[in-house]
């Protein structure tokens, strides 16, 4: 009868193809799906639920729809006599003292269990601790990083504004040193023409002077001296009239 229910509850195992469908289609869709795409889960702070601290609560649930509350217990208590009356499993020594062994190992879990668990998180926060002060770091210099980029774009963009000004500088300096080119030019131009037309004036005082020269040479040499003697008792007997009109007044 046991081994009948055992058969049974196999059975019922087998006919449940949602499970098996749904773990094969999860499979094929995480392998074939692009690693890019395929979320990181969280890592959990605490395990699964269990039952009787080895047995997982997915497997009650799982044979729940099928068998019942009642169904995983009697499936596990119906596979024991089954292992037992075939003597599949024989009942020895060894049974005892694993029995003994686990035992001690509950006994030592619910003992040391909370104190071991408590060291074993506390060495957990201060590695997370740790981990979070380093990207707390990463994230400071990635952000100072950041601004420092910020700030060689904006000297940058000033940078821009120097060159300009620069160029405007160099333009202007181009512009005076070519106007002052142009005003040495206008003046060597002017200092030429000036030595020009002084050049003239000269000649044509020269030519005044030489045509005066000429003129009174010829003058004076066109007077004989009877004129000369004539002109100058001329000019006493004016000289003396003039005196006696300037006494008679």
């Amino acid at each position: 009868m046991l081994s009948r229910l055992v058969l049974v509850s196999a059975s019922a195992l087998k006919s449940s193809r949602p499970l098996g469908a749904g773990l094969v289609q999860a499979s094929r869709s995480f392998n074939t799906s692009p690693q890019t795409l395929a979320p990181v889960p969280p890592l959990p702070e605490k395990g699964g639920k269990v039952r009787h601290g080895l047995i997982p609560e997915e497997f009650f649930q799982l044979l729940y729809p099928k068998t019942g509350v009642t169904g995983p217990y009697m499936l596990g208590t119906g596979l024991l006599l089954y292992l037992l009356s075939k003597e599949i499993y024989v009942i020895n020594h060894e049974t005892i003292a694993g029995a003994c062994i686990g035992i001690v190992i509950v006994y030592g879990i619910k003992k040391f269990g909370p104190s071991v668990a408590a060291f074993a998180d506390k060495l957990n926060e201060e590695k997370v601790a740790k981990a979070q002060e380093a990207k707390d770091l990463a994230l400071n210099n990635l952000t100072q990083a950041i601004e420092d980029e910020k700030k060689e774009q904006w000297r940058a963009e000033g940078r821009q504004m120097l060159f300009d000004a620069k160029r405007n500088n160099v333009n202007m300096l181009l512009e005076i040193n070519s106007r002052e080119r142009h005003h040495m030019v206008t003046n060597e131009v002017k200092k030429r023409l000036d030595y020009q037309i002084d050049l003239q004036n000269l000649h044509r005082r020269m030519q005044q002077e030489h045509m005066v020269n000429w003129v009174e040479k010829s003058v004076i040499g066109s007077i004989t001296p009877q004129q000369e003697k004539e002109s100058i008792a001329k000019c006493i007997s004016d000289l003396k009239k003039l005196a006696q009109a300037r006494a008679a007044v």
